[in-house]
């Protein structure tokens, strides 16, 4: 891409000067800019190419019902509406390759909402003065953000202002220069793991699976990993889905931060593609192991991963709680879904001699799932670990059951 078209998003009555650096910088690097004011206060100095009356069309009302609209909350919720509908717009005509959104936390929250407003795989980039911060919550952001902090960028063009400007515009241009959106020229399973430390089957299934012509997208589900796994499933993008780490469920039920939101397990089997599920990791809490043990399971056994992750066992109510849950999301399926249950352990550390083995929670969990209501979902109890050949060879069993059925299409989406 020789010149890539980036959509610049900015309050065009607060942050002129910074937006025409930008813009400077854009066309510097080989890009072209083009500026959408998303600012209620006054019109600005530069001359934007989509402006804050359009926005606030977009959103159904007019500049001045911004305005009076009570408060600047509610007039951003509304321009951040309007904006991400006209982004949208943008994208499916093809007039623009990459997002550049910039703000403090007004903008930053504005721009959250627009960046996810993109499909997974086009550049989008937040410039804030809250960039990493833990206001962000994780279910406010695209899997694929980028963010740069906004150094010294509240107020004025100095010196340390420019440099993040610079940065983030170099790095939008050349992101969009060398992006490549996901083609599916295959049909794609796509699957959930840990690192191979944890859960290993996709070290198994990927050759097979290759071998039946179809690719693996193997998910890290340690938060951001399952939101890109629902948000690509919720759209139909996977031929099948093996959904075996779930851990991220888990630490949702537990309030910890490692968290995919409250939709996890919802995507695929609303969207009615075929679900071969197992509870994998579905003993554990995840935290920051730079900080507390979750107060629930202060007691607990722990496992400290690295600097930045630790998990925390579980305990036996907790275990019952997770197969009434597990039932629960996946009765609202529209398409085949086989749960298996592996009866020997359901992730590394679960295993005799191992850290978190815990034989009392795993029969809790098994006990738990012979008393829930399943509703349409095929069940298996298979004497084996979750890591051993013998749940790849039954999860691939299933698949081809599926497969010569035609539940499972071989024709890319």
């Amino acid at each position: 891409m020789s010149s890539p078209r980036v959509l610049v998003v900015g309050t065009v009555d607060t942050k002129s000067a910074e937006i025409d650096f930008l813009r400077t910088q854009i066309h510097a690097a080989g890009g072209q800019a083009l500026i959408m004011d998303v600012g209620v206060l006054a019109q600005g100095p530069l001359a934007p190419d989509i402006t804050n009356a359009q926005v606030a069309a977009a959103a159904g009302v007019t500049l001045s019902q911004v305005m009076a609209s009570g408060d600047e909350n509610s007039a951003m919720r509304l321009m951040a509406q309007g904006a991400s509908r006209l982004v949208q717009q943008l994208h499916r005509q093809g007039q623009i390759d990459g997002l550049l959104a910039l703000g403090g936390t007004m903008g930053t929250d504005l721009s959250l909402d627009v960046a996810s407003s993109l499909p997974l795989g086009v550049p989008k980039l937040v410039l804030s003065t809250v960039a990493f911060s833990p206001l962000l919550p994780p279910e406010r952001m695209p899997p694929d953000l980028m963010m740069v902090l906004w150094a010294g960028g509240l107020y004025g063009l100095n010196s340390l202002c420019q440099s993040a400007l610079a940065q983030a515009a170099g790095a939008v241009v050349g992101a969009c220069r060398v992006a490549r959106v996901p083609r599916f020229d295959r049909p794609v399973v796509g699957m959930t793991s840990l690192g191979s430390s944890c859960l290993r089957y996709m070290v198994h299934l990927q050759p097979e699976l290759a071998r039946r012509g179809f690719d693996l997208a193997v998910f890290h589900t340690t938060g951001m990993g399952g939101r890109a796994f629902e948000s690509l499933a919720a759209q139909g993008q996977f031929a099948c889905v093996m959904d075996f780490s779930l851990q991220e469920l888990v630490n949702h039920m537990g309030g910890s931060v490692v968290s995919a939101g409250p939709d996890r397990l919802l995507g695929a089997g609303l969207r009615g593609v075929p679900m071969i599920v197992a509870p994998g990791a579905t003993d554990l809490v995840d935290y920051p192991s730079w900080g507390p043990v979750p107060e629930r399971f202060i007691d607990r056994p722990t496992h400290v991963h690295n600097r930045l992750i630790a998990s925390v066992g579980v305990d036996t109510e907790m275990r019952r709680e997770v197969a009434r849950e597990l039932a629960l999301r996946l009765r609202q399926a529209t398409g085949p879904v086989h749960l298996v249950l592996p009866l020997q352990g359901i992730e590394e550390w679960d295993r005799a001699g191992a850290p978190l083995h815990d034989p009392e929670g795993l029969a809790a969990l098994c006990d738990e799932v012979g008393r829930c209501d399943w509703g349409p979902v095929a069940l298996t109890h298979l004497d084996a670990h979750i890591n051993d050949l013998a749940f790849v060879q039954h999860v691939l069993t299933v698949f081809d059951g599926w497969l010569a059925q035609g539940l499972i299409s071989k024709d890319a989406p």
